[in-house]
C-alpha cells in the first residue's frame, strides 16, 4: 500500500469535533460549497452555456445579472468544449457591453477561459486530469462545458459515472474549489417537459445522486406561454431557472429569465409563481 494513502487519510479528530465551533460553510453558489460538485442541467439549446458563462462571471468581478446577491469574488475557470471560438467571442461581446471599467478589469485578471472543442479532454486521463489541476490554481469554481465532452465513458454506466465524479471531487477538494458541470436532460424529461425534476438527467442516477447540487433550465412550455399571456412568438426567448436538489440550504427560488442582446440572460418581469422546495409561493 502506498505511503502517500495512509498519510492523507486519518480517523477524524472528534474531540475537536464536538467542542470546537466550525468555521462557517463556503458557499460559491447559493447552495453549493467549497469542495463539492454540483450541476447545472437542460435540454440542448435552452442557454445553459450563457447561464454558466454569467455566473463565472459574476464570481470573477462581474455584474449579478440573475439577481441572486452577493456572490463572494475570485477566479473562475471555464471550460467549454463544445462551442467553437466565433460562438464564444460573439457570448463574450455581448456580456462586455454590459461592463464598466472596475468588472472588466477584474474579469480580464479572473476569469480563466479555455476552449477545449476538438481536443477530447478526458477526466479518467492521468494528464488531462493534470492539466485542468494546474488550469485551477487558487480558483473559486471551475465550471465544465458539458460532462459528456470529459470522458469516453459510458454515461449510463454507474461504476464509470461514480470515478468520474470522483475525479471532479478529487479536483474540487484538492483545490479548494466548487466544481460545475454542464449535463444534458434525457430525451423523455425532455419530450415530457420535466427538466425541472432531479432525476431528468441524462444517464446513470450517479449523475444526480453524487451531486450536492443541482440546478436546471428549462425551456417556456406551451401551457406556461398561455397561463402567462406570453406569446407564442416570444415564448422562445424565456427559460426557467432553478434548484431541484441542495443538500446543505434551502434552494434559491426558481425565477423566470428571458434572453436579452446577444442572447444574454436577465430576470424576467412575468406575473408568476416561484417554487421553492418544491411548494409554489406568490412573487
Amino acid at each position: 500500500m502506498e505511503p502517500d494513502l495512509i498519510a492523507s487519510h486519518w480517523p477524524l479528530d472528534l474531540q475537536a469535533a464536538f467542542t470546537e465551533p466550525p468555521k462557517p460553510i463556503d458557499f460559491v453558489l447559493p447552495g453549493l460549497a467549497v469542495g463539492c460538485v454540483g450541476a447545472l442541467v437542460s435540454p440542448g439549446g435552452a442557454g445553459k452555456s450563457m447561464l454558466a458563462l454569467q455566473l463565472a462571471m459574476q464570481i470573477a468581478g462581474g455584474p449579478d445579472w440573475l439577481d441572486l446577491g452577493r456572490l463572494e469574488q475570485g477566479a473562475v475557470l471555464y471550460l467549454p468544449a463544445e462551442d467553437p471560438l466565433p460562438v464564444l467571442h460573439h457570448r463574450l461581446f455581448a456580456l462586455g457591453q454590459n461592463l464598466d471599467a472596475r468588472q472588466r478589469a477584474a474579469l480580464e485578471r479572473d476569469l480563466r477561459l479555455i476552449s477545449l472543442q476538438g481536443a477530447s479532454p478526458n477526466l479518467l486521463d492521468s494528464q488531462w486530469l493534470e492539466a485542468i489541476t494546474l488550469w485551477a490554481e487558487g480558483v473559486r469554481l471551475v465550471i465544465i462545458d458539458t460532462l459528456r465532452r470529459f470522458h469516453n465513458a459510458d454515461e449510463n454506466a454507474a461504476c464509470a459515472m461514480t470515478q468520474v465524479l470522483g475525479q471532479l471531487e478529487r479536483l474540487a477538494m484538492g483545490q479548494g474549489c466548487a466544481v460545475l458541470f454542464l449535463h444534458h436532460t434525457s430525451k423523455l424529461a425532455a419530450f415530457q417537459e420535466v427538466g425541472d425534476q432531479q432525476q431528468a438527467s441524462r444517464g446513470s442516477s450517479v449523475l444526480v445522486d453524487n451531486v450536492r447540487w443541482q440546478g436546471y433550465l428549462a425551456t417556456m412550455t406551451r401551457k406556461e406561454a398561455q397561463q402567462l399571456s406570453v406569446s407564442a412568438q416570444q415564448s422562445h426567448r424565456y427559460v426557467r431557472f432553478g434548484v431541484s436538489k441542495s443538500n446543505y440550504v434551502p434552494p434559491l427560488p426558481e425565477r423566470w429569465l428571458v434572453r436579452g442582446e446577444g442572447g444574454v440572460l436577465h430576470p424576467a418581469s412575468l406575473d408568476v409563481t416561484r417554487r421553492a422546495g418544491g411548494k409554489r409561493a406568490l412573487l
